[in-house]
């Protein structure tokens, strides 16, 4: 198993945001990738953690053919843009938007005095061209919720054959996956294949995992193959 803590990683950002990035995958970032930075998992290429300072924002900006997604850890965001203008997300939550061909334009703020928290992942989509979509999940708390991947022939997440899930765990929970995966501890204590890990660290492997969560209030985020298409 490997793991990358955010203290290893080297610190950027720009506007109102700081930022530390995980996943910066060669298909993307060819010539830009940062020594300790992780290749992706199947269309998975990108994961940075932010932290938007007080009111920042990341100012208004395109996408064309790529989905974004972003899990709030902590905190608010107030979203504007060409997708579900005035959306906002809270703590636990996760927006998904698709830009496809067509292509969007948004701009993420926080709204409050305090900075908050927000988990951004990349992944290329399986076919170009594709309308420019979205949607928003609220995962019950201890609920493991698949908010990205699957088939063409249901509606409830974005079709790829990368599947990402999130849950809001809490202390005693466990997960076991079996085969190639990566997650992503946004904040909380776990055990992972017998080894204690931070918050704030990504761990990759490709025999699988088993995570005993060992506080309450951990977020994890899961990277795998969508099993059926």
């Amino acid at each position: 198993m490997q793991v990358l803590n955010y203290k290893e990683l080297q610190h950027g950002g720009f506007a109102r945001l700081e930022e530390r990035r995980f996943v910066m995958d060669s298909r993307v970032f060819s010539g830009r990738k940062h020594v300790k930075t992780y290749e992706g998992l199947g269309n998975f290429v990108y994961l940075a953690d932010a932290n938007f300072l007080p009111h920042g924002e990341t100012h208004m900006h395109p996408h064309k053919e790529i989905d974004v997604i972003s899990v709030m850890a902590d905190g608010n965001v107030a979203h504007q843009g060409s997708l579900e203008h005035g959306q906002s997300l809270s703590i636990g939550q996760a927006q998904v938007q698709r830009a496809g061909g067509e292509g969007f334009a948004h701009n993420e703020i926080n709204p409050d005095n305090k900075p908050n928290q927000l988990i951004q992942i990349w992944v290329l989509p399986d076919e170009a061209g594709e309308p420019a979509s979205y949607k928003v999940y609220s995962p019950k708390k201890g609920q493991l919720t698949h908010i990205y991947g699957g088939n063409k022939n249901q509606s409830k997440t974005m079709y790829s054959q990368t599947s990402i899930s999130m849950v809001n765990a809490v202390q005693g929970q466990s997960f076991n996956h079996k085969g190639e995966i990566m997650a992503y501890i946004s904040k909380g204590e776990i055990i992972a294949n017998g080894q204690a890990i931070q918050p704030r660290s990504l761990l990759s492997d490709s025999q699988g995992l088993d995570i005993k969560v060992l506080s309450n209030d951990t977020q994890i985020i899961f990277f795998y193959a969508t099993k059926t298409l």
